[in-house]
């Protein structure tokens, strides 16, 4: 969650944390077994060991990935990017920010739709629709689903599930600039239909035929992963063979930068944008705005074995709930994201040992950052031999997006066996325990990776990949 810097005067109040006399399991870490796996739950020792999903037509592969990003719309690129320790953070030249007090962000330049979208419907699309459908449409081609490859699946048990936190803002800035200016009578019969958030998935739907689920979950920061969540199950209960899920946001627009920097939330380092998001670094001042969409397909095992799909991943599991605690601002004792960790693990079947990787959300805020890494230690006792890092440091806080991009992030980690560094970790925070990867790029073999998003509102989100293994 990207909580605020300073304390707000809300008129929603706060809930007392749950007390240890609460009906949640708490979670114990008997002594470390390397020969079988354990119910990450389990209170005493009988407790049953995980064991992950065995039925081909339960297991979730993920067979394709897209996104749009500050690095280009190339997966290789942006990962090798990643690799690199380069930041996509600069000075907004998207309109004149010269009036704010945080003038830099993650904005996207440069980007074009080419063949994906027609040049009427582009013409009057948000960004967030753009990028969506060419995310979307990438993906698909990662899949070895390709226009006149598509016969190969039924349409009709094909589904769309890309979130969004905000929507179409530049449709509804410039509708609101429009009305004040014009009047109501100028303003575009587009404008309600393309500042839904659902609409990314509706029109990808209709690109592509896809009449499976379709609709869009608003989490905030955590929208993504409650769309990975989401669109698995409706695959684990033989609802849809194939999901194109993941999330989109386009946000760098004036009444959206003025609504974080009246939260107190944005890094000010304008005289040195490609320093400012530095997670768990002391001098951190706060999130960078970014951009983009991230998404994947998801299909089932037997599904895509049949169709001879490559398999990239193995979806494992994951889980969501709620802090139920505050708007903007974390839970101090960690129980949401612990609990959520937990339940993650739990629906896919691993132990907390099996894990040696973690994406983390780390949005480079002063009081998020540690309440995160506290949640963290709260569930992994041990964390030598974990290693985790933070995309947010290179490419900014993109939103309902972020998630996405992240987990894109976390399955080229596992496919190519080279983790992205943490940039800008000049001053490390002690208490942080974990390997952050700091400024440099390292191997590691990953055995079990979880990527982790937090919202507004007390979103927690959680989901768990590993390499595929038949």
């Amino acid at each position: 969650m990207m909580e605020a810097q300073t304390i707000f005067h809300l008129t929603v109040p706060s809930v007392s944390p749950v007390c240890k006399r609460s009906s949640l399991i708490i979670f114990k870490s008997p002594t470390r077994i390397t020969t079988t796996r354990r119910h990450v739950t389990a209170s005493h020792s009988s407790a049953a060991a995980p064991t992950r999903e065995k039925d081909a037509k339960k297991r979730v592969v993920i067979t394709g990935m897209g996104l749009v990003s500050v690095f280009g719309s190339d997966v290789g690129t942006y990962y090798d990017s990643l690799l690199a320790g380069k930041s996509g953070i600069n000075l907004i030249d998207k309109f004149d920010a010269s009036a704010f007090p945080t003038r830099i962000g993650g904005q996207i330049r440069g980007f074009e739709s080419n063949e994906y979208i027609d040049r009427k419907t582009d013409r009057r699309l948000d960004d967030c629709q753009r990028y969506c459908i060419v995310a979307g449409k990438k993906a698909l081609e990662d899949a070895g689903l390709r226009s006149h490859e598509q016969s190969k699946i039924n349409k009709e048990r094909a589904g769309v599930l890309v979130g969004s936190g905000l929507g179409g803002a530049t449709v509804l800035y410039q509708g609101l600039e429009t009305l004040m200016e014009s009047g109501y009578k100028k303003i575009s019969p587009f404008l309600v239909p393309y500042t839904l958030s659902n609409m990314g998935s509706a029109l990808l739907a209709v690109h592509l035929g896809f009449m499976g689920p379709n609709y869009s979950i608003s989490a905030a920061c955590a929208t993504s992963n409650f769309c990975f969540y989401a669109a698995a199950n409706h695959i684990r209960e033989g609802k849809a063979d194939l999901m194109i899920a993941g999330g989109v946001d386009a946000v760098i627009v004036p009444v959206q930068l003025g609504g974080f920097v009246a939260c107190n939330a944005l890094s000010q380092r304008n005289d040195d944008p490609q320093t400012a998001s530095r997670p768990w670094d002391k001098d951190r001042d706060g999130i960078v705005m970014g951009e983009g969409a991230g998404v994947l397909v998801m299909e089932n095992l037997e599904h895509a074995m049949k169709r001879g799909a490559p398999i990239l991943a193995e979806y494992l599991g994951g889980a969501i709930n709620c802090d139920a605690y505050h708007i903007t601002n974390p839970r101090f004792d960690g129980l949401g994201v612990s609990s959520c960790i937990r339940s993650c693990l739990v629906d896919a079947g691993v132990s907390v040992e099996e894990v040696n990787y973690i994406n983390a959300h780390a949005t480079s805020t002063v009081i998020g950052d540690l309440a995160e890494v506290n949640a963290l230690k709260k569930v992994f006792k041990n964390t030598e031999g974990i290693k985790m890092n933070a995309t947010k440091s290179m490419i900014g806080h993109c939103m309902g997006a972020a998630g996405g991009m992240e987990a894109i992030a976390t399955i080229k980690a596992i496919q190519t066996g080279w983790l992205h560094p943490t940039i800008n970790q000049f001053n490390p925070e002690p208490d942080v325990e974990f390997d952050t990867v700091a400024n440099q790029k390292q191997q590691h073999e990953i055995n079990v990776a979880i990527s982790s998003s937090f919202g507004f509102g007390g979103h927690n989100s959680v989901i768990a990949f590993s390499a595929f293994k038949p």
